[in-house]
């Protein structure tokens, strides 16, 4: 069963971050430039305070129609933001996201972030897994094992 800390080691441990007094147009920014959906939003003790993501801008504006784009990103940011540490199994991160219907997770090791997860990373963790649980029960059958 994969665990959290093999997609964190296979993708990458790199995190783009913002603090929370960035505007919305530079957390923006980032996520365009990065090709990423979501940002972790740290103090200034490098303490998890939020997450800011293509979904959190698209609600604020849906709730709004003067966004100001030079705001704070602590205004439209999620603050109630769901972890996983790296022991944690990809089986059990796809549960998490899905019954609260959330696409990042940011992965926190003791107190410090380590890295994020997408649904993206989850989906290709599981479906790797799938093929490989298929080839060796082709084996299997064959009686090549």
């Amino acid at each position: 069963m994969e665990l959290v800390k093999d997609v964190i080691s296979a993708k990458g441990n790199e995190v783009w971050s913002v603090i929370p007094e960035s505007s919305v147009e530079l957390s923006l920014g980032v996520l365009a430039n990065k090709n990423i959906g979501a940002l972790p939003v740290l103090n200034s003790n490098g303490d998890l305070v939020g997450i800011f993501s293509e979904r959190d801008y698209t609600r604020a504006c849906a709730k709004s129609n003067t966004l100001c784009l030079e705001c704070p990103v602590s205004e439209v940011m999620t603050t109630r933001v769901f972890c996983v540490n790296p022991k944690q199994t990809i089986d059990n991160c796809m549960a998490l996201m899905t019954d609260k219907r959330i696409r990042h997770l940011p992965v926190i090791d003791g107190t410090n972030l380590v890295g994020i997860i997408s649904i993206g990373d989850v989906v290709k963790a599981v479906i790797n897994e799938k093929d490989i649980l298929i080839d060796q029960l082709e084996h299997y059958i064959e009686g090549s094992l």
